[in-house]
């Protein structure tokens, strides 16, 4: 296909190890290596410990170029203890700062202005500084929904659900997505809940998240995280992932607590985010859970191919509004998953068949899932190469990306 010049607008990038950075970064690269000329504005990084990386701190604008791709990196508010206003003012800021860039880009020279603008949501009001470069530079719009955010802050009580504020929300969440040319996410069920906020049906796409190939199996790794960790032989439940409201994971505590009995099975919960230290309260006193900080990238695989089976906790109403991308590599890693999500939510159907699931907010479903699958090793054999299998049809990098270049090419034709 003809190389297209894309600006990319994301809030969160590598070198953030979890979350959204990954796949904006993967994405960037992968455009680039195909030929495409890639600029992006992105905001510092800081997740998921809410800190600005101490390589990019200080104020003011950071320009250079990451594996091809040409990056502007923007000053913008991180709130130690994100929640409510103060998460508003993070996205909001980074929206303000990348405003100037972005008008920068888009009354360049014609020749080198962008062809097509893509936006990475959350941070949906950075839409809004897309939406004005498209226009002036003659560009088509591309917004990709990584997260409902509007739906996820009512459905973890960041917002009230009801009242003007929350109207006002989703007023403007429908408004800014129908902007959109092009809009994008990562499974059916976001595809259809675009489609009741008013996108047109011809305008939706599902672009899935990709399992990182990275994070091959090591056993030799795995075995020195054991040894270094005083795991033993014990059947390893692994979380690893941001530690936020939407996750509900003070189940696996209480889960922990409920099997605190069972001298076979170990909890181990890896990662940062801004109820942390609360879980270390909860944790307290429990001999049959660890914590530990997020592991590097060099230490995924180790640590994936440690566990034994992997736990997606998730509260009810917010199965829908995000698929949690730990999954792709969770599936990969030949791992059974444990998670708790309702029938009929985007998170079951991916889950079923390779794992268990149990109600949210059940820890004694939780605790009774875990022990059945402790007890059944052939169980948990046949659900992990399930698991293996659906993450090759499901999430093969190369194919996801020919899908976004296919629709680069509908969108500059």
């Amino acid at each position: 296909m003809t190389p297209a010049k894309i600006l990319l607008l994301t809030l969160n990038y590598a070198p953030e190890p979890v979350g959204i950075g990954p796949y904006s970064a993967g994405l960037a690269e992968a455009l680039a290596e195909r030929g495409h000329r890639v600029q992006v504005i992105a905001g510092k990084p800081y997740y998921p410990q809410w800190r600005v990386y101490p390589a990019f701190a200080g104020s003011g604008w950071q320009q250079g170029e990451e594996r091809g791709v040409g990056i502007t990196r923007c000053p913008h508010y991180v709130p130690a203890q994100p929640g409510g206003l103060k998460r508003i003012l993070h996205l909001a800021s980074f929206a303000l700062t990348a405003l100037p860039i972005a008008l920068r880009a888009a009354l360049r020279d014609k020749a080198q202005r962008p062809q097509v603008v893509m936006v990475i949501a959350p941070a949906l009001l950075s839409v809004l500084t897309g939406w004005l470069a498209a226009r002036l530079a003659g560009a088509r719009l591309w917004i990709h929904v990584q997260d409902f955010e509007v739906e996820a802050a009512l459905a973890t009580g960041l917002l009230g659900e009801q009242g003007l504020p929350a109207r006002l929300a989703r007023w403007l969440e429908g408004w800014v997505l129908r902007r959109g040319d092009r809009v994008t996410t990562i499974s059916p069920q976001m595809c259809a809940k675009l489609r009741d906020k008013g996108v047109a049906a011809e305008r939706v796409r599902e672009v899935r998240n990709w399992a990182d190939a990275r994070f091959a199996a090591d056993p030799d790794g795995a075995r020195a995280i054991r040894a270094e960790w005083g795991l033993g032989d014990r059947l390893v439940a692994l979380y690893s992932g941001n530690i936020a409201r939407k996750q509900g994971i003070e189940i696996l505590v209480e889960a922990a607590r409920l099997l605190r009995n069972r001298p076979d099975i170990g909890f181990v919960i890896c990662g940062e985010g801004p109820n942390r230290a609360e879980l270390e309260r909860l944790a307290a006193g429990l001999e049959n859970i660890q914590l530990h900080d997020l592991q590097p990238a060099e230490r995924m695989g180790a640590m994936l191919t440690m566990a034994d089976l992997h736990l997606l906790p998730q509260i009810a109403g917010a199965a829908d509004l995000v698929l949690p991308s730990k999954l792709t590599n969770m599936l990969a890693s030949g791992r059974p998953v444990v998670a708790t999500a309702d029938p009929g939510t985007g998170l079951f159907s991916e889950v079923d068949g390779c794992g268990t699931l149990t109600a949210p907010g059940d820890a004694a479903a939780l605790a009774a899932a875990i022990a059945a699958l402790a007890a059944d090793p052939a169980r948990r054999a046949a659900y992990g190469a399930a698991a293996r299998q659906r993450a090759e049809e499901r999430w093969m990098k190369d194919a996801i990306i020919d899908r976004v270049e296919t629709g680069i090419t509908e969108l500059t034709a």
